[in-house]
Parts: structure tokens; sequence; C-alpha cells
């Protein structure tokens, strides 16, 4: 698919996680943004392994993409992406409503290194 179309479809998907987080929280919307969280995420690692790729760099797994991103400027903080991808490994395997407001709790910093990065791919990718 088209790395232009992906970003796009990724700059959707940031858009509704971002609606989704205004909401006042109770169990339902907790349960909504974690999972924008975790299609944005899936979205976002597609998105690097293809603009990797774009670059002459291989990943085959988010955590590759992730440290390749970071090894080229992409992501500044890769330290808040290693979270992400565990939050994203727990929340995917895991029901537990714990579990569920811990990572909410961590969404707004996510959300915010998400749109960073989609404005430095924007950048690269000239849209």
């Amino acid at each position: 698919m088209n790395l232009k179309y992906r970003i796009e479809e990724l700059e959707t998907c940031l858009e509704r996680f971002k609606t989704v987080l205004k909401l006042e929280k109770d169990d339902v919307v907790r349960d909504s943004a974690v999972k924008r969280f975790e299609l944005c995420f899936e979205l976002i690692w597609i998105i690097l392994k293809d603009f990797l790729h774009r670059e002459g760099l291989t990943c085959r797994s988010p955590r590759e993409c992730i440290r390749e991103a970071f090894s080229i400027g992409l992501t500044p903080d890769g330290e808040v992406w290693l979270d992400m991808l565990e939050d994203r490994n727990l929340s995917v395997h895991s029901y537990d409503d714990g579990l569920a407001d811990s990572i909410y709790s961590r969404l707004e910093t996510y959300l915010q290194a998400m749109e960073d990065l989609l404005k430095g791919l924007k950048e690269k990718v000239r849209l």
C-alpha cells in the first residue's frame, strides 16, 4: 500500500484517538481509548517499516522499527516508544481493568509522541 495513503490513514486514526481522549472517562471510554491506541500503534509500526525500507533500512518487528526510527532521529524519545510497545503488547493480551486504567493514564503522552512522529513523517514524505 502507498506510504502517503497510510500516513493519511494514520492522521484519521490519531484524530479519532484524540476525540475519545477528550470524553469523560468511564469504562467504555477507557476501553475505546485503549483500543484506539492499539490501532494507531499497529498502523505506525507498519508505516515505520515501509518508510525505513524506503530509506534503505530493514526492520521486521515493532521493536526493530522503533529502534531504527530512533537511530535516524524520527522518534526523539525512544523510551516513550518502548513503553508504548510494552503497553500495546500487554493490552492486546489482557482484559484486566487495573491494567487498562494504568495504560489509559499514559495515553495523552503516547498521543503526543504519535502526533510528533506523524509531523516528522509528513515532512519527510512531503505531504
